[in-house]
């Protein structure tokens, strides 16, 4: 990077503290315990503080702010004082008032809700969000208990700016938020470390940027499918959720005309009836779960001419037969298939899906089980 600093003011300053500092360190080189020692050690680090004191202190606001970036912790960060940014702004005038005139520094932030002192927290929490000065925002929030109205009151003013909601509810019956109250959201992750009931009210109507819908641990219903509002589905272009019910790859890839990525996990009970539906769209397409080996039509009903990549994990016996006849009448450009653990193949069937696809990337993992969400 390129910088206007006075480079010779900076090297003159620091070879005068090289100078200092080795004098000192001479005197005292030839007692390395005791005193002298730990003299030395202190020596040293005060050396080093007024070395990066006076470097950083002509460094120009453009190349302090880069560095600034990377101080900041990877995904969203809690507002803690003694990490940054927040301590970045404690150090010294100039070091606050850069970043403070910094929105991207406070963009991704993550806030507990339900626990502690709210109002004091909620004070360091809106201040955070009036940083961002309007900025997309990438929110994670953890609620432990079912009085959200606090919670709604500090968002309020913000939520056109939310491109990214992480919601993680330790709560059985809460609605955490409705997602159709973000206007300018893009993705949407809900972690239910319990059954949520609420969850339905939360996704069944979508704003229209929503992109990226991600449900972890909540297992839907067809009922709750059911009381969905589809239209407003139609945007999403990926999709991660655990079923419990019929097979419902049909209905949702009729949700989601645009969709080219799709993970669904469940245990499906009985095989949808339905005309065969194609999808133009989906590239990748990643399975786990019972898919009912004794029924024989579990891909009759969709045709995927796009699709790339497909993953299966823990569906039992394979139905080899029924894929394979998908994989023809979609007449797509398989790249990647993967069978992971819990998926009972043979040689001769492998081998059959590499003489339809002869460039094909072909994986089998007997020990990455476990769902993918």
């Amino acid at each position: 990077m390129q910088t206007n600093a006075n480079s010779s003011a900076i090297s003159g300053t620091i070879s005068t503290l090289q100078s200092i500092q080795s004098g000192v360190v001479g005197q005292e080189v030839s007692n390395q315990n005791g005193v002298n020692y730990r003299r030395r050690q202190r020596n040293e680090m005060l050396f080093k503080i007024a070395r990066s004191r006076n470097y950083f202190s002509r460094l120009p606001t453009e190349m302090l702010a880069q560095i600034f970036l990377y101080c900041i912790p990877e995904g969203n960060w809690k507002p803690v004082p003694r990490r940054a940014p927040m301590l970045l702004t404690a150090v010294c005038r100039r070091w606050r008032e850069v970043a403070l005139d910094m929105p991207d520094l406070w963009r991704r932030l993550q806030f507990n809700v339900g626990y502690g002192d709210w109002r004091k927290r909620a004070l360091c929490y809106d201040s955070c969000l009036k940083r961002s000065r309007g900025r997309q925002l990438l929110l994670t929030l953890e609620c432990y208990d079912d009085n959200l109205t606090e919670l709604q009151s500090l968002l309020r003013p913000y939520v056109n700016q939310v491109s990214s909601l992480t919601v993680r509810t330790f709560s059985r019956t809460c609605c955490p938020l409705a997602a159709a109250d973000f206007g300018g959201l893009n993705e949407l992750v809900i972690h239910g470390f319990y059954t949520v009931l609420a969850v339905p009210e939360s996704i069944g109507q979508l704003p229209p940027n929503m992109r990226s819908l991600k449900l972890m641990n909540v297992v839907l219903t067809v009922h709750m499918l059911s009381s969905f509002k589809p239209l407003s589905w139609a945007g999403l272009t990926n999709l991660e959720l655990i079923l419990d019910g019929p097979n419902p790859f049909a209905q949702l890839l009729r949700w989601c005309p645009n969709l080219s990525s799709l993970t669904i996990v469940g245990i499906f009970t009985a095989i949808e009836t339905s005309k065969a539906f194609v999808h133009p769209k989906l590239q990748t397409f990643r399975i786990s779960g019972n898919l009912h080996v004794d029924s024989i039509d579990k891909f009759k009903a969709i045709t995927l001419p796009n699709l790339r990549a497909f993953e299966a994990r823990n569906t039992g016996q394979w139905p080899h037969e029924d894929f394979k006849a998908f994989l023809t009448r979609s007449q797509c450009r398989l790249e990647s298939l993967l069978f992971s653990g819990g998926v009972v193949t043979t040689d001769g069937q492998l081998a059959e899906y590499v003489a339809l696809f002869p460039s094909l990337e072909l994986s089998t993992n007997p020990m990455r089980s476990g769902i993918f969400i």
